[in-house]
């Protein structure tokens, strides 16, 4: 199979519009990315508003030594994390491959890049030329029973319109495989819809896991903004997207934040993230984020991976954890959590998808409580958030009922949630008391 190189265009968002940021070169075999270059605009770096691609290969701290130079991936990886985090994840290219009715997984990286239009997550654009025109696709909230139906058929399979295909790519990314789309509500502002898959069987998912978001912002974790909708007979979770902000002036300006994921802070690859740890994301933290957020940023990725182990949420990738450019601060910090699902397993030996403390994936809090040192806590303080995360969640069930999931719901989603007593050591129970 011949090897084709293509000269794609990112552009960045700033201050609410589209300007060129730099050349990206794409060496492809077939489907298979092989290998990347970019290069920044000269015009861009002499920008005062500039923001960075990546933060890793592609940092702005010192502009005088990429000027004019073609820039390659770390640790020999084929793309650079910053730019792959702007691509589809795998929703978003099923949608892709519905609409030009082609088998999964069988364009190459480039034709994703360039098909997933210009309301992706982040503030990045990729485009085939620099004078490609934007390319925005929205629908009303009102409508969410007309994308719901649509979502519902790109899972079975079958064929979709050509602006319904572009309106479920919208705000694809992040990794993720649930049926999803972005919408705007009668402010104009941004939401992502999440939509009940077709094989969830009885759980319903959206509820459940806006009933466990809910529950990690009354633990004290920074949330990103949810609602629950009735769509039908359905019900569908929406996340106001973080990733956007409005300015205040009467004709308010939309105003896009850069997102890279901790899988491209971890500089590594899709398939080494369950090699990694949360340590690893907390030492990306400290070498890559506003050291004015640092120490709050590792903190909460602690109180995180402790609801983490307390609701059996083990799909907590890499792509699930993500950083938002701060365009006052110039620079990164931990985005609002996004993404948590309870998983009901019978096992009550439970392991997380990343590493927790030196006992590897082992989700007891022994084990985290042991890596504190690793997070900068001290014993009182990693006492004090296992504490605070504890009391909330062993009210999960009344909280639940609270917010209206019915019971046959609740008792589906039980055996997610551990006591503490399933989790933590007689002896550790006794330092956590005493702390």
């Amino acid at each position: 199979m011949a090897n084709t190189t293509k000269d794609l265009f990112v552009f960045a968002n700033l201050d609410g519009e589209f300007v060129p940021a730099g050349q990206l070169q794409v060496d492809e075999e077939g489907s298979r990315l092989i290998a990347s270059s970019f290069a920044y605009g000269l015009r861009y770096l002499d920008r005062g508003n500039a923001q960075e691609i990546d933060p890793v290969a592609l940092s702005l701290k010192n502009k005088s030594e990429i000027k004019g130079k073609r820039l390659v991936p770390p640790n020999g990886l084929e793309a650079f994390g910053g730019i792959r985090d702007a691509a589809p994840d795998s929703w978003g290219r099923r949608v892709i491959e519905a609409r030009l009715k082609v088998p999964a997984n069988s364009l190459p990286e480039s034709t994703y890049l360039l098909e997933a239009g210009s309301d992706r997550i982040g503030a990045l654009d990729v485009r085939a030329s620099l004078d490609q025109e934007e390319r925005l696709t929205h629908e009303s909230i009102h409508n969410l029973s007309y994308v719901l139906e649509g979502a519902q058929k790109i899972e079975a399979g079958l064929p979709v319109s050509e602006a319904l295909s572009r309106i479920l790519i919208v705000g694809s990314g992040l990794g993720g495989m649930r049926p999803k789309a972005s919408v705007r509500d009668d402010d104009n502002i941004l939401w992502m819809a999440k939509f009940p898959g077709n094989t969830d069987g009885v759980l319903d998912v959206p509820s459940i896991e806006y009933a466990t978001l809910k529950l990690a912002e009354l633990a004290g974790l920074n949330v990103a903004q949810t609602q629950l909708e009735q769509v039908g007979k359905k019900k569908v979770l929406m996340v106001k997207r973080f990733d956007r902000s409005w300015t205040a002036a009467a004709r308010s300006v939309e105003i896009r934040h850069h997102v890279v994921s901790a899988l491209t802070l971890v500089a590594c690859h899709e398939s080494e993230s369950n090699t990694k740890s949360y340590m690893d994301i907390a030492d990306a933290i400290r070498r890559y984020c506003l050291v004015q957020t640092v120490k709050s940023d590792i903190e909460e990725l602690y109180a995180r991976m402790i609801f983490n182990l307390f609701v059996s949420n083990d799909d907590d990738h890499l792509r699930n954890h993500a950083f938002l450019w701060n365009q006052e601060l110039k620079g990164w910090s931990l985005s609002p959590l996004y993404d948590v699902m309870p998983h009901a397993v019978i096992a009550s030996e439970r392991y997380q998808h990343l590493g927790i403390g030196p006992q590897g994936k082992l989700a007891t809090l022994d084990n985290a409580y042991a890596a504190k040192e690793r997070f900068g806590l001290s014993a009182q303080q990693a006492s004090s958030i296992i504490d605070r995360v504890w009391r909330v969640t062993r009210q999960w069930k009344t909280h639940f009922e609270s917010l209206g999931i019915p019971a046959d719901q609740i008792e589906g989603i039980s055996r997610a949630f551990r006591h503490i007593d399933d989790i933590c050591s007689p002896g550790l129970i006794k330092t956590l008391a005493k702390g």
